[in-house]
């Protein structure tokens, strides 16, 4: 995995991972039974496999179904289930319903984590199910997450982020855990390529994922499709680009995607970068 944190993390102390594992482990036991909000992404998954091993039955994984949940994320979260033998469920829950969270405020995410947790906490209260679990890391501190004031309202726990664990470090542990996703991408709810006040719809959800699937097949790994109305604006990491600039390669993506209903296709120069799109909430705080 071309990951310097990854890197850097491998390089660090193993035996101050073994601590880290360890304390998870401890908190996880202490907690008696959990339910683990499930994305089927690296974090919380390493967290479903851990909790199912420290606590068995007592631990339950459920995946929120939604529009804004693609059918890559589906799949993975349904593989990795199968293969650790996880007490898996799916719930579906309708954000889009919500006429503030169509509206695509900068907390935005604040909307659909209150969605989620309404249904989990009705879920934990009725199975006596102590703890609601969620896959945060202490990487995620110093990003801007508003999902994170729905796990403070509804009492959420992030075990990871207690035991200080970072997103490479997570890696690491996942890789040694045996689990087939420890290096899948980081990813996140496709309504997250939509700017900011620009209505969040099913059609444009849709279009965003098909457009994604595109170049996945085109044997792309590391990028995002952020959605411009008829302009889509092509996020793809560094050591892709120059592929993404081939003009074969090129034509065929902006004959793929063009086909989709884009106007325009363009490629970001400055390549795939997380949260992107909370750049323009950081300038509108500096003027």
């Amino acid at each position: 995995m071309r990951d310097a944190p990854l890197a850097r993390a491998a390089a660090t102390d193993c035996v101050d991972l073994d601590v880290k594992a360890s304390a998870l482990d401890t908190r996880l036991a202490g907690l008696g039974s959990v339910l683990v909000a499930y994305s089927g992404g690296v974090d919380s998954a390493f967290l479903a496999i851990t909790a199912a091993r420290v606590l068995g039955s007592r631990s339950l994984c459920v995946t929120a179904d939604s529009p804004s949940y693609p059918d890559r994320h589906r799949e993975l979260a349904t593989s990795v289930a199968r293969a650790f033998a996880l007490r898996h469920e799916f719930i579906r829950t309708d954000e889009l319903a919500r006429p503030e969270y169509r509206a695509n405020p900068a907390n935005r995410c604040y909307y659909c984590k209150h969605e989620l947790y309404t249904h989990l906490s009705t879920i934990a209260r009725t199975r006596g199910i102590a703890a609601i679990l969620d896959g945060s890391n202490a990487d995620d501190r110093g990003d801007y997450r508003p999902g994170r004031q729905a796990a403070r309202e509804f009492g959420v726990i992030s075990p990871l982020d207690e035991t200080n664990l970072t997103k490479a470090e997570i890696r690491l542990l996942a890789k040694r855990a045996g689990l087939p996703t420890w290096d899948e991408p980081a990813s996140a709810c496709l309504s997250s390529r939509i700017p900011y006040h620009s209505e969040v719809t099913d059609e444009k959800l849709r279009t965003i994922e098909r457009a994604e699937r595109a170049l996945r097949e085109l044997g792309f790994r590391v990028f995002r499709v952020r959605h411009h109305d008829t302009i889509a604006r092509l996020e793809i990491a560094r050591d892709e680009m120059p592929r993404a600039l081939d003009p074969q390669v090129a034509e065929t993506i902006d004959r793929e995607l063009r086909a989709l209903g884009y106007q325009h296709v363009a490629i970001d120069l400055r390549g795939y970068r997380l949260g992107s799109l909370n750049e323009a909430l950081r300038l509108r705080r500096v003027e």
